[in-house]
């Protein structure tokens, strides 16, 4: 063996657990501390029922399940937001001159939008202003944002 890389070993070397127990081993640290022993361990001691928490392992768990399951209701409230008929007609950026017209005819939100074209094209052309072109972009928008459109509505108005 090479004379001064190993450690030095301590036949004495003293062990000493959480909960008061000591015994001395042989090791290459003076002082051993340890948190759970033959003594104090659940296994040894019958009481298998009691959980070792050490350093807060279940607490730490818990809180990366209770962050996982924010994590998911804040992303299913997302997507509710994302297709809510409460959303203002202005956040679809049609432009501005069919968005004024909408307004013009009490139509400010996508629900109302929507329940115009379940009437049919016609009842959302006769909206002063409002034409095929802004049709098309409302639909297609809708469309992008996930929303359905109504079975009148679903598909593209002749030109």
């Amino acid at each position: 063996m090479k004379k001064g890389i190993h450690p030095n070993y301590y036949y004495d070397a003293q062990v000493i657990c959480a909960c008061g127990n000591t015994w001395t081993t042989g090791s290459t640290l003076k002082v051993i501390k340890t948190e759970v022993c033959s003594k104090c361990h659940p296994f040894f001691t019958g009481q298998q029922q009691r959980i070792i928490d050490i350093e807060g392992q279940v607490d730490r768990f818990y809180r990366k399940l209770q962050a996982r399951q924010d994590f998911v209701e804040q992303k299913k409230a997302r997507e509710n937001a994302r297709t809510s008929p409460e959303r203002p007609i202005a956040e679809l950026e049609l432009g501005t001159r069919p968005t004024d017209a909408l307004a013009k005819a009490g139509i400010v939100n996508v629900g109302q939008a929507l329940a115009k074209m379940s009437e049919g094209d016609e009842a959302i052309l006769a909206v002063e202003g409002f034409g095929r072109k802004a049709l098309i972009d409302l639909k297609k928008k809708l469309r992008a944002f996930g929303y359905e459109l109504p079975a009148g509505a679903a598909e593209e108005p002749a030109a």
